[in-house]
């Protein structure tokens, strides 16, 4: 066999693989519309038209809504924007920024366009164009945009809310059809039952019964496709004359406005689409086509189908319409399938809610809250305690509240439609500044699309008084949250940007800052990239002394989704060599997971050494840029070659210790820095020490420096925090008055601390009060 062949199998193997892990995942919801679709459709003044023209109508519009939505625009185009494998409304919104400078917060470097996974083709291409100059001089239109993605987001929780609501309702509602006694507060009690159970799991993670998932789905899947095939042939096999489009334009000539207020049940045919582009990153594009194209449609199309050749001779089913249409033989296997098929919808949908909160969180739009990996081998498999409960509450008083199927189909398809059309707004975006294809191709994809959904929009938008107003609630309330987060973030580091503190005071201060300097390092944490944030004047008139060696630590989520490990790291000096002032910033991606055991001290200390060296060597060849702020260097942290500190465990080392104590000049040599850590999962201490390498020559003055750096890390490592209240100027408006002092000082109290959300220890952590007037 070739080794093309071989190479041809192990994708095709990889292929299969992935698109059968999808459907647990990514398909649950989409699966599980025909238990509730045309309930919903003839729930309104429809019912009335109870002719079989009017159900192959029906039957024709939701055929091809699920042809041109799901397939043609998600399958064929939209899987194709996707953001470095991850999809969903903020890849699009991060290529854009990426691509167009549509960002809000001007922290952007050249060096974060040096990283590898920052442009899709690896290189930066210049657009040039009236529309991308409009859009990037105007920051009102920016504003909008970002309003646009926090909507679609907001969107996306309201859908962790509606999923379980409505699939589990409308699984248990088929109790109703063999126990004729059993009340609807019955089926609603069951239904909360099965919805506490599923949210308390949570915490457990997906991943330990991830692996039933996709059978579920497969066999639920088989089963509605075989007994839609049943149905067709048993009760009315003249509805394949349904798939022309002939039928639509007779639907609405015979029904009229009745039949656009039914549009608002035909597209719940199609919720959970959204889905196929949110959780690419866990797959590929090709697995998630495979699976489409290969069992969700014909599956789909055959029950849709079926459901309605039964409904064309048994109108009175209507309501229950799914369930009176399984043969009786096969009705309790195929009902406990459907309940399961349910739990798996909702279980993914919450999961991606997980995920796109920590998506806005990453990117500065979402309070700091406490995100738990459930899995040390799924990369991004979350679970976040306060979402869970909020979620868990807000679905049952909607499953309390509006107890029908119906009137949560109204808000769910709202919340469906407008997720999809933001979607479609910003992919005519990424056509023209991503693609780069002409504005012509943008315009068409934005006008077929958007006329379509807006047509679905519109009539769900007349069904607000009727349970449709509870996503709008929901949007406005996180989307208010997100924004009011994003503000008073934004007024802050707006504040410590044109606030830095002036290189030239550094410089009069000499080397010792006109303060003590005691043995040590001190990580002061800030948001700036560049300069010196107004809080370092307060540290140093506020504390008495100060550590030998300074490094100003940030923490920066940069627009894309995962930032390579060898890439992380940039490390820069500050001032002159004497002052032992160093930067270090921390590039995250806005689905990296930032992990409680990473050796990070250790990690700096390896990576400042690495730079001393390189600088030392760029000196020397009259290559490096000599400011008082100079460049930034990336340092690989994996690479240990050349690397002019060596890491060891001291345990190795016990035996040595003798020798050691013989030797004052070894001593000087081998200068070790004592480090315990204590894993999460293990009460052992590691003991790490540092040494310089055994070489010919090493420069005097990198070789000061170096000991310095050891000596400083022997004596420990102290984390300093400014701890900041932000107040609105006198002169401010109302507005922005109860923005800043009541709404986002609100927020800030009662999300977690910074210093919590960085993993820094308590016992080392020392905060400063400052008071911020934006």
């Amino acid at each position: 066999m070739t080794t093309t062949a071989v190479n041809w199998k192990s994708y095709y193997k990889s292929l299969f693989l992935l698109a059968y892990q999808s459907f647990g995942v990514v398909y649950g919801d989409l699966s599980t519309s025909p238990l509730y679709v045309y309930k919903s459709a003839f729930s309104w003044r429809l019912y009335q038209y109870q002719d079989e023209q009017t159900v192959f109508g029906l039957f024709s519009l939701i055929f091809w809504t699920f042809t041109l939505i799901p397939l043609l625009k998600y399958i064929i185009i939209v899987l194709s924007a996707d953001d470095n494998g991850e999809g969903g409304t903020f890849a699009l919104y991060s290529l854009l920024c990426r691509h167009a400078r549509f960002s809000l917060l001007p922290n952007q470097q050249a060096a974060d366009e040096e990283l590898s996974t920052y442009y899709s083709n690896g290189t930066r291409t210049v657009i040039s164009s009236p529309l991308k100059t409009f859009l990037e001089k105007h920051k009102r239109l920016r504003t909008l945009l970002l309003l646009i993605v926090l909507f679609g987001a907001s969107m996306v929780i309201g859908d962790g809310v509606l999923t379980p609501a409505i699939s589990v309702l409308s699984s248990i509602s088929g109790l109703q059809v063999r126990a004729k006694k059993l009340h609807d507060g019955e089926v609603v009690i069951v239904a909360c039952i099965v919805l506490i159970g599923l949210f308390a799991l949570q915490h457990r993670g997906t991943q330990r019964v991830a692996f039933l998932f996709a059978p579920i789905v497969i066999v639920w899947l088989l089963c509605i496709g075989i007994i839609g095939l049943y149905n067709i042939i048993h009760w009315n096999p003249k509805i394949y004359y349904a798939l022309s489009p002939h039928y639509i334009v007779t639907f609405f000539k015979q029904t009229g406005k009745d039949g656009w207020i039914s549009l608002g049940g035909v597209l719940l045919c199609i919720t959970g689409t959204e889905a196929m582009f949110a959780d690419l990153g866990h797959f590929t594009q090709a697995s998630i086509r495979v699976a489409f194209v290969g069992v969700i449609y014909p599956c789909l199309v055959l029950q849709y189908m079926g459901q309605a050749a039964f409904i064309s001779k048994n109108f009175s089913s209507v309501p229950t319409s799914f369930y009176e249409s399984i043969p009786e033989p096969v009705f309790w296997p195929v009902f406990v399938v459907a309940t399961l098929a349910a739990v798996v919808a909702s279980q993914a949908v919450i999961s991606a809610t997980f995920s796109i909160v920590k998506q806005c969180h990453a990117l500065g739009c979402f309070p700091r809250v406490k995100v738990v990996h459930t899995s040390r081998w799924i990369y991004g498999q979350i679970y976040i305690p306060e979402i869970n409960w909020i979620l868990m509450l807000l679905c049952l008083a909607v499953t309390l509240g509006f107890r029908d199927t119906t009137l949560i189909g109204n808000a769910y398809g709202i919340a469906c439609m407008a997720v999809m059309f933001v979607t479609t707004w910003m992919m005519a975006l990424v056509i023209v500044f991503v693609w780069q294809k002409n504005t012509i191709f943008a315009f068409l994809f934005l006008l077929f699309f958007g006329f379509i959904e807006a047509v679905y929009l519109s009539s769900s938008i007349i069904k607000v008084p009727q349970g449709g107003w509870a996503p709008l609630v929901l949007s406005f309330i996180f989307m208010v949250i997100m924004y009011v987060w994003h503000y008073g973030t934004r007024r802050k580091y707006l504040f410590d940007l044109q606030n830095k503190v002036s290189m030239k005071w550094i410089l009069t201060l000499g080397p010792s800052l006109g303060i003590v300097r005691v043995p040590g390092i001190g990580l002061i944490y800030t948001e700036l990239v560049t300069g010196v944030p107004a809080i370092f004047s307060h540290f140093v008139t506020n504390l008495p002394a100060f550590h030998q060696v300074l490094v100003f630590v940030c923490v920066k989520s940069v627009p894309v989704p995962y930032v390579p490990p060898d890439e992380r790291y940039l490390i820069g000096r500050i001032g002159p060599r004497a002052y032992r002032m160093y930067r270090c910033i921390v590039r995250y991606g806005y689905k990296d997971v930032q992990k409680d055991e990473d050796n990070f001290e250790n990690l700096l200390v390896l990576s400042i050494a690495k730079f001393i060296h390189m600088e030392a060597e760029e000196t020397s060849s009259g290559s490096y840029d000599a400011s008082p702020d100079g460049r930034m260097a990336v340092i690989q942290t994996s690479d240990t070659c050349g690397t002019t500190l060596v890491m060891r465990d001291a345990d190795q080392y016990a035996g040595d210790s003798a020798m050691i104590r013989s030797s004052k000049s070894e001593t000087l040599q081998s200068l070790q820095s004592l480090y315990e850590q204590e894993s999460p999962s293990t009460s052992r201490r590691r003991r790490v020490r540092f040494e310089l390498p055994e070489v010919e020559y090493i420069d005097p003055q990198v070789k000061e420096e170096l000991l310095a750096l050891v000596e400083a890390k022997e004596a420990g490592v102290a984390y300093i925090m400014g701890h900041s209240y932000i107040k609105a100027r006198r002169t401010s408006s109302f507005l922005k008055k109860f923005v800043i002092d009541v709404a986002y000082s609100f927020l800030r109290k009662n999300c977690r601390g910074p210093a919590v959300a960085l993993n820094i220890p308590h016992i080392s952590l020392i905060e400063v009060g400052m008071i911020y007037y934006v």
